[in-house]
């Protein structure tokens, strides 16, 4: 699993953030059951919002950043799981106006962009949304980390 960080100021921010984001990507694997490869990748990009941004008008055509995008893998390539890239302003910005702590909310968001990469997606109706959430709250519990939905 590799975890690059594109914007320096993330670890100003949140000095164990590499370590953060593999302990969640990994928790989510484990925790939905989906057996993979053994030499299966993940790339986890820590960048900024203006990144986010572009990627986010380029794939998904909203002109805003976003917390997290997830990029799967392409269809047959059995070495990728895909990637996921985390906007640090964006994510600090949330974690403050929820009153969460910034390492909870990136763990989070973490799992959540795994989740998505293996084949969980909210965005396919209300049924989907509330198994990824249930699905989140357990693991994230498992973890010591508050249910970021209450």
């Amino acid at each position: 699993m590799d975890v690059e960080v594109l914007d320096p100021r993330w670890l100003g921010s949140l000095r164990t953030a590499r370590a953060i984001c593999r302990r969640a990507a990994e928790a989510a694997i484990d925790g939905c059951g989906t057996r993979l490869p053994d030499r299966v990748s993940l790339a986890i990009a820590l960048d900024n919002d203006a990144a986010v941004r572009r990627l986010n008008r380029t794939y998904r055509g909203y002109d805003k950043p976003t917390n997290v995008l997830s990029f799967p893998a392409a269809k047959g390539d059995g070495q990728s799981l895909g990637d996921i890239v985390l906007a640090r302003q964006t994510v600090l910005r949330e974690a403050r106006e929820q009153g969460k702590r910034p390492a909870d909310h990136l763990t989070h968001l973490v799992m959540h962009g795994t989740l998505h990469l293996l084949g969980y997606d909210h965005e396919q109706g209300e049924r989907q949304a509330r198994r990824m959430e249930r699905l989140e709250t357990r693991l994230l519990a498992a973890m010591g980390i508050a249910d970021p939905y209450a």
